[in-house]
């Protein structure tokens, strides 16, 4: 009996991801990484999609454990809005997956960089890392811009990896397409 899960196509884009995690970790950039593209190509392409956003979560946990281990830069207060953020950009992913072209996997690494920097900063703000109020909020959001240009920059690069592979790996390769 064939398997419906093990797929060329679910083989290939699992390694992928993987891959990318990996990538991660060697990063020598900071937030020159491949996370957002991981969530965003995970959402873009897994037919299921409890398993778009849950792999690349997986993954993406995988990642922060090793970290965690062997870096300073593992677990903090803001998980939370760091993992908020991953599955938005698997939910983004999913919409990019309705009509996959350049223009949409750019703009939808763009909406999840930009998502990503509000969503994460705001977490720093509310984790009491700058004042209350409005002007810290503001703060946190200025000295927070400085790292959002390798973060959107290792965004579309990993998306351009990714996205790229993939389209030259079903040319080269029919079974790995969907099937209706």
């Amino acid at each position: 009996m064939k398997s419906k899960v093990l797929t060329p196509r679910f083989i290939f884009l699992t390694t992928a991801i993987i891959s990318a995690a990996v990538c991660r970790l060697l990063s020598p950039i900071d937030n020159f990484t491949p996370v957002a593209a991981m969530a965003l190509f995970g959402g873009a392409y897994f037919t299921d999609k409890r398993i778009a956003v849950i792999l690349p979560l997986i993954a993406m946990f995988l990642s922060d454990v090793v970290l965690e281990l062997f870096t300073p830069w593992g677990f903090h207060n803001t998980m939370v809005y760091v993992y908020v953020a991953f599955v938005l950009t698997s939910l983004i992913g999913i919409r990019v997956g309705r009509n996959t072209s350049v223009l949409t996997i750019a703009g939808g690494s763009l909406a999840s960089s930009v998502l990503f920097f509000i969503i994460t900063n705001f977490g720093v703000w509310a984790a009491g890392g700058f004042a209350n109020g409005f002007v810290g909020l503001n703060t946190t959001y200025v000295l927070g811009l400085p790292f959002f240009a390798p973060t959107l920059l290792g965004d579309l690069f990993y998306s351009a990896i990714l996205f790229g592979a993939f389209y030259l790996a079903q040319v080269r390769y029919p079974a790995l397409i969907r099937v209706k």
